[in-house]
């Protein structure tokens, strides 16, 4: 069932670079488009290939051990980030973030978008430290949606942004010790805490966000200072103080309460009844971009679990420069969170061990999909605006080396 199941997951693997082949199958065989679209979903891959994986274990092992298999895999990230995507992009939240970043971008005087384009890729993923990062992810990713790739700009534009915003976004999740995935799994067994992420990792990953952010704006800065100044949406409706407090309540809740589902799902339901007996201060809620992603994750979650025997081997074999590369590899190939939960799991390991795990897991995490739990989010709401509405994985993996390389000196040189 091991062999099996490192089989399939190279499948996935394999499925998730093939996207935009089947995205292409779709628009040039309609007769079978249907099959060939949701084939050419990213975020169905990992859940795809994981019912194939338990479709197998129900052959191979029988339905007591698949389905004790199931329900021992803890579904709590997929859930955390169906609801935080779901509630940070509502209309109320949106507005008041996109009112100030457009009152930061004025103050700083500079032609067209480029204000906001660099305040929305270096200041946003570093909020990511203190909402979450697929709260950032989605924040982000909705307001240069609208901002930037819905004008016509240049494909490399689009791609460029992209890497640097993964990246951005992995990275920025360190200034704390609950806020970033890979961080989380292992703060509480190894004793880290803000103070410790700070001295250790938060100073180096602003230094390298803002510089990522910073050349990129001024790479494409021509391209930008020709989009138009962003502004209110014309006849924006003015949201009542309660309304937006409201809001912001919950999401500040769902975040404080993101490792205990009872809770946060409790108050997303709450949220969902607010919303409902208030859709004049709604926008279309983004559900099926949230469920895609939660689907992904959890796809993922039942794939990733069956990994650990050639996975954590591996990486108890390298010495500390090797495993800050190798994770930054393996990273990209499965979630930087898997990773440094199987180290969380070997006792003995040195303090520049432990280290140099955790800075190649999210140096690591912009380089494809599947390597950060916000990266499906972030092609969920921004994949609409690629060519054939799909992303190539290997432009993605391309555009995101630059970025990738500042976030690995950082951490390896600083």
């Amino acid at each position: 069932m091991q062999w099996v199941a490192a089989a399939l997951f190279a499948l996935a693997i394999l499925h998730t670079f093939a996207t935009k082949f089947f995205d292409h199958l779709s628009h040039t065989h309609p007769r079978h488009a249907g099959v060939w679209h949701l084939l050419g979903e990213v975020e169905v891959v990992f859940g795809f290939w994981a019912i194939v994986m338990v479709a197998a274990m129900f052959a191979l092992i029988g339905g007591t051990q698949a389905l004790e298999y199931v329900d021992s895999r803890n579904y709590t990230e997929p859930l955390f980030v169906f609801a935080i995507m779901v509630v940070a992009g509502t209309r109320p939240v949106l507005q008041t973030a996109g009112a100030a970043i457009r009152a930061l971008a004025r103050l700083m005087r500079l032609p067209g978008a480029v204000g906001n384009y660099l305040l929305l890729v270096g200041l946003v993923p570093l909020l990511g430290s203190f909402i979450t990062e697929p709260a950032a992810m989605t924040l982000a990713a909705l307001m240069l949606s609208g901002t930037v790739f819905a004008q016509p700009v240049s494909e490399r534009l689009k791609y460029a942004t992209l890497g640097v915003l993964f990246v951005n976004i992995s990275i920025g999740g360190t200034l704390t010790h609950f806020a970033a995935p890979p961080v989380l799994m292992v703060a509480a067994t190894w004793g880290w805490d803000t103070p410790f992420m700070l001295t250790h990792f938060g100073w180096k990953a602003a230094l390298a966000v803002m510089f990522n952010a910073i050349v990129v704006t001024v790479a494409f800065a021509r391209e930008l200072g020709r989009l138009p100044v962003p502004a209110a949406p014309p006849g924006e409706q003015p949201m009542p103080w309660a309304i937006v407090a409201v809001h912001l309540a919950l999401l500040a809740g769902i975040v404080v309460f993101a490792h205990h589902p009872a809770m946060f799902l409790g108050l997303f339901l709450l949220f969902m009844g607010l919303a409902t007996a208030y859709p004049q201060y709604q926008d279309r809620l983004i559900l099926r971009e949230g469920l895609l992603v939660a689907f992904f994750l959890a796809g993922l979650v039942v794939l990733g679990g069956m990994q650990a025997w050639w996975l954590q081997p591996l990486l108890m074999s390298m010495s500390e420069t090797a495993v800050f590369f190798g994770a930054m590899g393996l990273t990209a190939i499965t979630d930087n969170a898997a990773l440094t939960y199987l180290g969380s799991l070997v006792e003995g390991l040195s303090d520049g061990f432990k280290y140099a795990l955790v800075a190649g897991a999210v140096a690591g995490g912009g380089l494809t999909i599947i390597a950060n739990a916000p990266n499906p989010a972030g092609i969920a709401i921004l994949g609409k605006h690629f060519h054939e509405q799909s992303v190539s994985p290997l432009h993605l993996l391309l555009a995101a080396l630059p970025p990738t390389a500042v976030a690995a000196a950082a951490f390896f040189l600083l």
